[in-house]
C-alpha cells in the first residue's frame, strides 16, 4: 500500500439500523477509533439516510466520520423521497457512496446517473465512494476487466483528482454471499482500475481504491495486502462494532 495514499475503511450499513441501536454500534464504533487514536487512517460508517444527523452528532470529535450510501443529483425539488448531497453534508457527512451495486440493479442507475450524483456530491463539499463492480456472469465470461473500465470511464466525473474521488471494487457476485476472489484477482482489478483512471486524470496514482465484498476481521489483512488496494467497503461487518473495529486495525 503507497504510503502516500491514507486508507479508509467504510462501513456501509445498509438498510439496517433503529435509533437505539445504531446509536449504540456508532458509539462502540467511536470509542474504538478514538482510543486507537488513528491519524494514519480514516474510519467511516454510513448509516441509512435517517440516522446520518443522530451518529453524526453522536460521535463527534471521536475521529469517526459519518457517511451518507446514496444521493440525488438535484440540490433540491420535487423528487419524492430522495435525499440530496446538500441535505446529508447538512446531516452532518463528510462522504457518500455513489453506484453501489444494489443501487444499480435494484433501481436502474447508469454509470451517467452515478456520474451526476458523484457532481453531486462534489457541489454539497461532500466526497464521492464511487463504487464499480462485476456480476458472476461477467466475470465467467471473462468480462470482469472491461466491465470495471466501463463503468470508471462512465461514472467517474471529469475534473476529478485524488482529493475529490474514492473509487470502490465491489464484484457484485461477493457481496453478502461469504465469496471473495483472490488476492491475485483483486490486486489485478485494482491495477487495471488505476491503469484506466491514468487515462481519464492526472492525480490517479493519489486516488484511493477500496476493496468491498465480504470482507471481515479474518480476511481484512490479506485483502488489504494486495497490490493498489488502500482500504475496505465494508457491508454485513460494519454492523458489528468489534469485527468493523478489527478491520480498521487491519489497515
Amino acid at each position: 500500500m503507497a504510503r502516500t495514499r491514507r486508507p479508509l475503511i467504510a462501513g456501509n450499513w445498509k438498510m439496517n439500523g433503529l435509533k437505539a441501536d445504531a446509536l449504540a454500534l456508532a458509539k462502540d464504533v467511536a470509542a474504538g477509533v478514538s482510543q486507537a487514536g488513528w491519524s494514519d487512517r480514516e474510519v467511516l460508517v454510513c448509516p441509512p439516510a435517517t440516522l446520518v444527523a443522530a451518529v453524526a452528532d453522536a460521535t463527534k470529535g471521536s475521529g469517526l466520520l459519518a457517511g451518507g450510501q446514496n444521493c440525488h443529483a438535484k440540490a433540491s425539488g420535487a423528487h419524492t423521497g430522495d435525499v440530496s448531497a446538500e441535505m446529508l453534508k447538512d446531516a452532518g457527512a463528510s462522504h457518500v457512496i455513489v453506484g453501489h451495486s444494489e443501487r444499480r440493479a435494484d433501481c436502474g442507475e447508469t454509470d451517467a446517473i452515478v456520474r451526476a450524483k458523484a457532481e453531486a456530491a462534489w457541489r454539497a463539499g461532500l466526497l464521492p465512494i464511487v463504487c464499480i463492480g462485476e456480476t458472476l456472469a461477467e466475470r465467467e465470461a471473462g468480462k470482469t476487466l472491461a466491465v470495471l473500465e466501463s463503468q470508471l470511464k462512465g461514472s467517474v466525473p471529469a475534473g476529478s483528482t485524488a482529493a475529490k474521488l474514492v473509487v470502490a471494487y465491489e464484484p457484485v457476485w461477493a457481496i453478502g454471499t461469504g465469496k471473495t476472489p483472490t488476492t491475485p484477482e483483486v490486486a489485478a482489478a485494482h491495477a487495471h482500475i488505476r491503469k484506466v483512471l491514468g487515462g481519464l486524470m492526472a492525480e490517479a496514482a493519489g486516488v484511493r481504491l477500496l476493496y468491498g465484498g465480504s470482507v471481515k476481521g479474518s480476511n481484512a489483512a490479506e485483502l488489504l495486502a494486495a497490490g493498489d488496494v488502500d482500504g475496505a467497503l465494508v457491508g454485513g461487518a460494519s454492523l458489528n462494532a468489534a469485527e468493523f473495529l478489527a478491520i480498521a486495525k487491519a489497515a
